[in-house]
């Protein structure tokens, strides 16, 4: 299990993100939402050991998670960031095949998940093609494919953060995008998902991290979080909250 405890971290001298207690449990979609600054991807940062922790610590299965060495923590924990660029031209399924770096499974069994991987995130039409060939979003895809081939099949024990997946996204690939990773949870794994939409959250989540300035300002289940209080103080936005007609979740209508 990967926990925050009273994390903070500054950048500089100046406090980015304080006061965060968060468990990730297996089997379960986290979704963390917030106005721009929030602290939401620095977070993320700090919960994969990119930012340092300046207070509090982060670590998974009661290990400081600087204490796991690398390729034992990779094939435990795989990060989607915000924007991944590369700058040559690998065929995609090349691209994809970099997150079996961390394992020892063999050529056969590799290209196997590789193909299982593009598949799950609606990518398997572009092998062949050169990654620089690629549209945004399709190049989105592909490194979705690789952090799953990462982990694949997902397990209990495993971790998945996901950094805005869905920004350069077509309707239909947010949706298949966020239901891979709901699937990666249904296996076991845990899964945390920065996301601006907030109608996607309450439709792919199980529990909501709602942060304010660096701190948490609610923590609940979609019904809990995703009230007109909490999103009037945060965001500053008027809206109706409804149920969806046929699944029942929050239905977020600005006013």
């Amino acid at each position: 299990m990967l926990r925050a405890e009273r994390l903070g971290v500054c950048r500089g001298a100046t406090p980015v993100l304080a006061d965060i207690d968060l468990e990730l449990r297996p089997g379960e979609m986290l979704g963390v939402l917030g106005p721009n600054g929030a602290g939401k991807s620095t977070l993320l940062a700090a919960l994969c050991g990119e930012l340092p922790a300046t207070a509090g610590r982060v670590s998974l299965d009661e290990r400081p998670l600087g204490d796991w060495p690398g390729p034992e923590r990779a094939r435990r924990l795989a990060v989607l960031p915000q924007t991944s660029t590369l700058g040559f031209a690998f065929r995609v399924e090349e691209v994809v095949g970099m997150g079996r770096l961390p394992h020892a499974s063999g050529r056969q069994r590799d290209a196997q998940i590789v193909e299982e991987a593009l598949r799950a995130a609606d990518a398997w039409h572009l092998r062949g093609r050169s990654y620089l060939a690629l549209s945004g979003g399709e190049r989105q895809r592909v490194h979705l494919a690789r952090v799953l081939a990462q982990l694949w099949p997902g397990a209990e024990g495993q971790i998945l953060l996901l950094d805005e997946p869905t920004s350069m996204l077509d309707p239909l690939h947010q949706h298949t995008t966020l239901q891979a990773a709901r699937d990666f949870a249904g296996e076991g794994a845990a899964v945390l998902v920065i996301l601006h939409d907030l109608n996607l959250a309450a439709r792919y989540c199980d529990r909501l991290l709602l942060l304010d300035a660096g701190r948490p300002h609610a923590l609940g289940s979609p019904e809990q979080v995703l009230r007109v209080e909490p999103l009037q103080a945060v965001f500053g936005l008027e809206v109706l909250v409804q149920h969806h007609p046929e699944r029942g979740h929050p239905l977020i209508v600005a006013r």
